[in-house]
């Protein structure tokens, strides 16, 4: 398995599999304050190039 070496890509992948997890099985409850905390996070890295 080759991961990806671009912190942000990686963040972005996380955030799109915890958003996956959480429509298909909604009683998995993840604070909204967290979802949005990693997607800025994924997107700044991603702007700045990390």
């Amino acid at each position: 398995m080759n991961f990806t070496k671009n912190i942000g890509m990686l963040l972005l992948a996380i955030y799109l599999i915890l958003v996956g997890i959480v429509a298909l099985i909604p009683s998995i409850a993840i604070p909204g304050i967290i979802m949005g905390i990693l997607a800025l996070a994924a997107g700044i890295f991603i702007l700045i190039g990390r």
